[in-house]
Formats: structure tokens, sequence, C-alpha cells
């Protein structure tokens, strides 16, 4: 497939890595010089400089013989123009653009096919808020992600010095009556991505993932010594940008008491016309004394989410120290992610993975529905469709040799039936099949899977 990106930042470099690994042929659009130095030097992909939204920089990049377009500069304007180029200048089937702009559901009404005719529109912090909302009463919980239409639901949690489940092996946690349809599917030990086997004993500070059903979720925190929900009632929020507003808003749709910490204070204005209940505080949310002073001992969540993945960081720890129950942190960069989680943050949300799963999850449909990226690329989930004819198909697990470093998670029948599969399930035309796999599996793990199409 030949793909043109629009942008090479950090998005168009991650989606570029990923679509480069799958043999796609990747042509990247990017003005800065310096950058386009790096990336040429970094990626098997043609790199091309010049604007998105130039007609002549489109057609040097080859955009007449693009299959598709996903425009992810850091400028809305370029990536609707580039879009609008690619409409009137190419035949590309398929068109994807990020839009930072609060308008974007307005945006996203003039997207059909008479108007702009671009297929996807994704908005960064929408989909950052609706991962941090699934956690923010949990306090246990880092992140809870859902696949086959919220069928099947997998939950992270670090295990703890004093869990009972320390020193005890895959194969004893399943012989203690765990939910019948629950499996721990990858765990994250200091910098390494391990897909558990029998003989894996679980140690303090293993960050683990969980695959349940929605009906078994409760009774699999309890199992694993998850604490109980919180009634969310008070809720700090650093940073007064797009992602802390739209959070406010959703908090406060649900009677939650929102203080939000902004340090700007035409900005604190601003924000004030835009949240009803919640109270603006013009102050620097990452200092201890601005922080005692607003009462933050026994907040049910600390929510760290300015632009500098230091201050999120060190603010997010020092709440805990002074009482919140669960901290929250925005990092987008990927190696600081297992450093978040060292440190013993609840939760640290990348909005940058965030853009790039929605993007793979997109352009890889019709074999793949879902898909999600764990920390620093280490490893994935990700919702195949079984076909006929694939070699994993109509054969015992028990008897199917996967790859060293991928485990089947859960199958999703179209009877609405959802197995967390052991040895004796069989893979049938139809289903929804969710795997966990390092990341350099995926390419492997794809063809063998649709082999029979």
């Amino acid at each position: 497939m030949r793909v043109l990106i629009l942008g090479g930042g950090e998005v168009g470099t991650l989606v570029a890595r990923r679509l480069i690994r799958e043999k796609s042929e990747v042509v990247i659009v990017e003005s800065d010089e310096e950058r386009c130095h790096w990336l040429d030097e970094a990626l098997d992909a043609k790199v091309v400089q010049g604007q998105a939204s130039s007609v002549k920089t489109l057609e040097k990049a080859g955009i007449q013989d693009a299959e598709m377009l996903i425009a992810v500069t850091s400028s809305d304007e370029a990536n609707v123009l580039g879009c609008l180029i690619a409409r009137a200048r190419s035949n590309v089937k398929i068109k994807v653009a990020r839009l930072r702009t609060h308008e974007v559901d307005l945006w996203r009404a003039m997207t059909g096919k008479d108007l702009l005719d671009i297929d996807l529109v994704i908005h960064p912090d929408r989909e950052t808020a609706d991962r941090v909302m699934r956690v923010v009463g949990l306090p246990g919980v880092s992140d809870i992600l859902e696949f086959a239409r919220g069928r099947i639901k997998i939950f992270g949690m670090t295990i703890p010095p004093d869990s009972w489940v320390v020193g005890k092996t895959m194969a004893e946690l399943d012989q203690a009556g765990p939910p019948p349809n629950s499996l721990i599917a990858i765990l994250f030990r200091g910098q390494k991505a391990i897909i558990p086997r029998g003989s894996d004993v679980l140690r303090p500070g293993d960050h683990v993932y969980v695959v349940v059903p929605p009906e078994e979720l409760q009774q699999c925190f309890d199992f694993m010594g998850v604490s109980k929900p919180n009634k969310v009632e008070r809720v700090f929020i650093v940073g007064g940008k797009q992602l802390g507003i739209e959070i406010a808003l959703q908090l406060e749709g649900q009677g939650v008491h929102v203080k939000l910490f902004e340090r700007d204070l035409k900005r604190c204005e601003k924000i004030a016309t835009l949240v009803e209940r919640t109270v603006v505080v013009n102050d620097d949310g990452t200092s201890q004394p601005a922080l005692l002073s607003e009462h933050i001992e026994g907040i049910d969540a600390f929510l760290a989410l300015t632009g500098h993945d230091e201050d999120n960081i060190i603010a997010s720890l020092l709440a805990k120290r002074l009482g919140a129950r669960k901290a929250i942190a925005l990092i987008n960069r990927l190696d600081f992610l297992p450093i978040g989680q060292l440190l013993g943050i609840n939760s640290a949300f990348s909005t940058r993975l965030a853009v790039v799963d929605r993007i793979l999850q997109f352009v890889r449909k019709g074999k793949v529905f879902s898909v999600k990226t764990f920390r620093e690329e280490e490893a994935e989930a990700i919702e195949l469709m079984a076909t006929q004819g694939s070699k994993y198909v109509g054969r015992k697990l028990r008897d199917v040799h996967f790859p060293h470093g991928a485990i089947v998670g859960a199958i999703a029948r179209p009877s609405g039936q959802v197995v967390v599969p052991r040895g004796d399930a069989t893979i049938e035309p139809g289903d929804r099949v969710l795997f966990f796999c390092l990341e350099y599996l995926v390419p492997q793990l794809e063809s063998a899977f649709i082999a029979g199409r």
C-alpha cells in the first residue's frame, strides 16, 4: 500500500514506522529541514521537505499515486487543506486527519462525502479524555481498554509488595479460583515486556494486564486485590489546555467538585467562561503550598495534564505524598512512560499513542478491529477477524504453534459469547480474536492469521 503522511513529528513517525514494518510504501512530507534529515536516517521512507498545504509539494511527494493520506501536521488548517488537495488532485481512497480544534464536532459534521470527504477525523484530547475517565475512580487500576465492541475488557495494575499474588506462578493463580474467563495476558517488569507462561512468577512492581469480560470485572478486581471503586467527589486538574477543560466538563456532568489550576491569568479568565461549576485557580498546581492551600488531602484524583512531561511526573508524585488517592499524569515521551509506573504514578497516558492507536485501528480495518500499543512500542494488543483458511482456524490452541512472544487473550464469537481460552479451545471463522504479542511479531501474526484470504 502507498501511504502519504503529512507531518513528520512524533505521531507521523510512529505511524510510519508501523506501516513500514507491515511492508507499506511510505512517503512523509515535513517542513522542517533538520527533522527531514533525521527522518531520512531513521526510517526506510521517502522524505519530502515542504508544506503539507502546497499542491506542488504534494505532487512531488506522489499524491497522485497514493492510496491513503494521513494528515498529522501540527496545523489543523494544513491537515484539512492537504485532504482537500488529495480530493482534487488524486484518487486517494482513504483520508485521515488529526484536528485539535475545540470545534471538532462541527468539523466532523462537514467531513462527509458531499463536503470535505475525510474518512476519519481524530481529536487527540477527546481520545485521551475517554481513557482517563474510565479509571479516574479506580485507585488500583492504571487503565481499562475495550475490545470486541465492549465484550472484552482489559485492565492494567501494578502488583503491590503486600499483594497475596506475589511469588505465585501463573499456574498457581489459575488453580486459586480466578473468574473463569480471566487471564493475565502480559506483564511488564522494568523495561522488559513478558508474555507470561505457566511457570512465570509475579513479583512486586510488575505491571500486569488482565483480560476479562465486563460481567466478571468486579470479581476479577476482588481476586487480584484491587481496591474497591471510589465514588468520585473531588478532583484536582493541573493544566488549563483543551484536555484539562474537556475532562473538567465531563466530571462536572457527573456532579464531581473540580478545581482546575492554571498559571496564566488570561487563560484562567477564558476557562471560566467555558466551565460551569469548576473552580478555576490561578496558581501553580505543581507547587506544594498551592495544593495545601486548596486542601488536596483526601481528594479522589489528581490529574497532571500540562504540556510538560517532567512537571506532570513531579506534580503527580507530590500529590500522592500530600494525600491524593489517585494520580494520573499526561506523559507523551514514550521513554518516560515506564518511569512513571516505576515511580508509583497510578496511571500515565500519552495523547500521541492514543492517536497512533486510533489511526492504526482505522487504516487496518477489514482485518484488524482494534489496536493498543503498550508503553514504548514494546508490545501490542491486536483484535483480528478469523477467516476461513487461516492456519489458526479449526485447530485446538494446544496444537497451534504461535510465535514465541504471542498469546491468544480472548475470543469473541459471532453469537456474543466471550471465551478466554485454554488449550482445548478452537478459533472458528468469524471469531474476533484478541492477541497479545511483542511488537516485532505483529506482521508475522497478521499475515499468518489471514493466510486464507
